[in-house]
């Protein structure tokens, strides 16, 4: 599948269905293909990582996983809270996605998930997209590609290489009112800044060698020089998304 492009569409969280679980199919005929149950917050589907009580997923969340399963749309539970996740591997008959987020052994930001978590995703047949977002990268914008890659192959080590991919959840040439829409939207009156702060509250900047997606060049040779093999690169770069989305 080398030298093709594929663009899927899919939701930052659940909004758009509502209340409405039939709403899953309008939007799955529209062309969403995945979508998140939170962003955050809690939702009417399921408890965001930023949330001090995690109660997992609700009744409603249950049914809208059984529709997603039965529409063909990918359960996404990457700004999802830990017991949430777990809840939703459980309750999907179909492997589910955390489509950009890193292992909290790694770097313990809010988003990034357990060893524990990421081997019942793997266990499952459910696939991780490592994010190259700075705040979920250790050392943030001064991560090096070395310290990516040592992270890549220690979580190889809890999971099949095939159930791993790259979400760089890279936001190109976007000013800071986008980030400070997604952390706030119309939800809040104070100023919330994600996993900002009041001195650092816009877009970081991403690591030199991974600047847009170019950078997935340097991605092959990182990894390369750490002793993956052709294959699980490929797979890792690209092969395992294709393999995961043609099964869903």
């Amino acid at each position: 599948m080398k030298k093709k492009t594929a663009i899927f569409f899919g939701f930052q969280n659940c909004s758009p269905i509502e209340d409405d679980i039939n709403l899953v199919e309008k939007v799955h005929d529209l062309g969403c293909r995945f979508m998140q149950l939170t962003y955050n917050n809690q939702s009417l589907l399921a408890t965001g990582c930023y949330e001090k009580n995690d109660s997992g997923v609700t009744n409603f969340g249950r049914e809208v996983i059984k529709e997603m399963n039965r529409v063909g749309v990918v359960v996404d539970m990457s700004h999802s809270a830990e017991k949430s996740t777990f809840d939703a591997i459980e309750f999907s008959e179909k492997p589910i996605a955390i489509t950009h987020a890193n292992p909290s052994f790694w770097h313990a930001a809010k988003r990034n998930k357990s060893s524990d978590l990421l081997k019942v995703l793997s266990d499952s047949g459910g696939i991780l997209g490592l994010s190259l977002y700075p705040h979920h990268l250790k050392d943030n914008t001064n991560c090096t590609i070395e310290s990516f890659c040592e992270m890549v192959a220690r979580t190889a080590e809890i999971m099949n290489v095939k159930n791993i991919g790259i979400g760089s959840d890279l936001c190109l040439n976007q000013p800071d009112e986008v980030v400070e829409w997604m952390r706030n939207g119309t939800w809040s009156k104070s100023k919330n800044y994600g996993e900002g702060t009041k001195n650092r509250p816009g877009f970081p900047k991403q690591p030199k060698w991974f600047e847009d997606a170019r950078g997935f060049v340097n991605l092959e040779k990182g990894l390369s020089k750490i002793g993956f093999k052709e294959i699980e690169i490929d797979g890792i770069l690209g092969n395992n998304w294709y393999n995961f989305y043609k099964t869903i």
